[in-house]
């Protein structure tokens, strides 16, 4: 059996758990009195999950849903579930939550999975599972990749998680240290954690007005493994930190996040990249990731460790094999220097720039928010049932930045700002 985080609370401080529960609401969503809310979690988060739910109300939510998952009720369904099943999702929560969305609903999710949940079953199934899974949740996930609405994850450190992440130390003792760990990331270990994260906030801002005034045609990542070229979408627009929602909403979708983000544009990526750190996907491992692009699609992948999963994942359809997003993160970055390697993007992307596959931010170009789906196509935005981050900066990656008339500007040098 898996013994659940939950019995490890008292390793977790108390004053800081609350206290990230208050940032999720009043500086990740922002919620807005009488807005209702969509809440996801696993079962062990609970101690976190209820802690959110008591400050959303007490900020005037109007109806908070939490719809829990478990570790044991997944495994169960790998183990024992019939074959036909894995090619099913439910579609009707979806349609649901996407029409909570339509109603101005709130997206909270609580992350804090076992990395290594699904290692150990078989890779067609898992992929299959998630293909599924991507279809039936594109009505809901349409809704926050356009911005629709305020969004917000964050992270609970959760037992086996906690494992994988400090395997040589006792439970209690993991937990206690990923919490902190978690704490420290999320900027809720000083005494007036929105004074920071407005702090923060501005000097995020700063690097995207950098960025925007010199609209680069494309960025050029050079190190070891690495010779990329990523053209960036027309009229595309670079965000980090706060950003306004369709429902006119400031939120930081994303704690922590230390990034600058945009949309490259889905045809004009060449050459080729190596990962720099693993990825958690859907509760697999994959690890030392190498793909060549031509005309913006991958046409070789390769992996270490979870190779399987990569290539059907890729096979998701056709923009699974695009990218989505382009992000920047100095290797300097909070999360970067704790020397923790957190096997969970939430955290792994805010120490390392990264790449995303699949599903475009519609909300990374000028005047996003007015802009159909055709429009976007036609600037360079791509479209999938996926979106998935992996990290490709360090301290050995340098990128310029390409002007349309071939000037070439240093945008960071070993994986510092220029």
């Amino acid at each position: 059996m898996t013994t659940h985080s939950s019995d490890f609370s008292a390793s977790i401080d108390p004053i800081k758990l609350d206290r990230l529960a208050e940032v999720a609401i009043k500086v990740g969503l922002q919620l807005q009195p009488g807005q209702d809310l969509v809440l996801t979690s696993s079962i062990a988060a609970l101690p976190l999950t209820r802690k959110i739910v008591e400050h959303a109300y007490k900020a005037g939510a109007g109806l908070v849903t939490p719809i829990f998952s478990d570790d044991e009720i997944t495994l169960s369904r790998f183990r024992y579930g019939s074959d036909a099943g894995f090619d099913r999702a439910a579609g009707w929560l979806y349609e649901g939550m996407a029409k909570a969305f339509d109603a101005n609903a709130a997206r909270l999710a609580v992350r804090g999975d076992n990395p290594s949940l699904l290692s150990e079953q078989d890779p067609a199934k898992v992929s299959r599972a998630s293909k599924a899974n991507s279809v039936a949740y594109q009505p809901a996930l349409e809704k926050i990749t356009g911005f629709d609405i305020n969004w917000n994850i964050v992270a609970y450190p959760e037992l086996a998680w906690a494992r994988q992440v400090f395997p040589d130390d006792k439970d209690d003792v993991a937990v206690a240290k990923l919490a902190d760990a978690i704490f420290a990331a999320s900027r809720v270990d000083v005494d007036d954690p929105i004074g920071a994260w407005k702090a923060h906030n501005a000097a995020l801002k700063s690097r995207t007005e950098w960025l925007n005034g010199q609209n680069f045609s494309a960025l050029h990542f050079t190190g070891p493994g690495t010779d990329l070229t990523v053209g960036l979408a027309d009229e595309h627009e670079w965000m980090g930190g706060a950003s306004v929602a369709k429902n006119g909403v400031t939120c930081n979708p994303n704690i922590p996040t230390e990034e600058v983000f945009t949309t490259p544009h889905a045809m004009r990526i060449s050459g080729h990249v190596s990962s720099t750190k693993p990825l958690s996907y859907q509760g697999t491992l994959i690890d030392n990731i190498s793909v060549r692009f031509e005309e913006g699609r991958i046409v070789e992948a390769k992996a270490s460790k979870g190779e399987d999963v990569l290539k059907k994942v890729l096979d998701t359809d056709e923009g699974a094999r695009r990218l989505g997003e382009v992000a920047l993160v100095p290797h300097s970055s909070p999360i970067s220097k704790s020397g923790i390697l957190f096997y969970n993007t939430l955290f792994d992307e805010n120490a390392s720039c990264h790449i995303a596959l699949g599903q475009c931010y519609s909300k990374c170009f000028r005047n996003g928010a007015s802009l159909t789906p055709e429009e976007i196509a036609k600037r360079g935005g791509n479209k999938s049932f996926i979106h998935i981050d992996w990290m490709i900066g360090s301290d050995k990656i340098d990128i310029d930045g390409l002007h349309a008339d071939g000037r070439k500007v240093p945008v960071m040098r070993k994986g510092e700002w220029t």
